[in-house]
């Protein structure tokens, strides 16, 4: 593994640890040359899973875009980090798990609207506001009272 910080390629393994959903392991490597420490992620390689965006395109899966989304909707909200991961996991996994080749870009929306219901209203609003492309504020009031009408469910951890 090439250090980041100075492109030796090699490095040591100072600690390694499974990630909490057994998916990947988290390797602490220090740089032989620099001796400065640095994170990589060991995770099983997959099948590709292609998504099929609304105008009928495909592009191949990608992690980083689902969680950057997410992250986004969760800015400045008490949202933790590793919530937010593991609500990527969840995701990944399930779509791994149901679709074979191929999944619409809708049905991962929805499971994303879905998890941000369940863990806070106001980035599940931001995250529907992008992905059902709000056009005005009848659009985002109709959302509020939606979830304004439905029974409060005690948050899970």
């Amino acid at each position: 593994m090439r250090c980041p910080y100075c492109n030796e390629m090699e490095s040591r393994v100072v600690d390694s640890r499974s990630s909490e959903d057994g998916s990947s392991i988290r390797r602490r490597r220090e740089c032989i040359l620099c001796h400065r420490r640095f994170t990589t992620y060991e995770r099983l390689e997959e099948k590709p899973l292609m998504v099929i965006k609304r105008g009928g395109t495909r592009e191949q899966f990608s992690r980083e875009k689902l969680l950057n989304g997410i992250t986004r909707a969760s800015e400045k909200r008490p949202i933790s980090m590793e919530k937010i991961e593991n609500m990527v996991a969840e995701i990944e996994r399930c779509l791994r798990d149901e679709f074979d080749r191929e999944v619409s870009s809708r049905i991962i929306g929805e499971m994303v609207m879905d998890k941000l219901k369940e863990t806070d209203d106001v980035a599940y609003v931001r995250f529907a506001s992008v992905y059902r492309q709000f056009a005005d504020l009848n659009s985002f009031i109709q959302t509020i009272e939606q979830l304004k009408s439905q029974p409060e469910t005690p948050e899970q951890d």
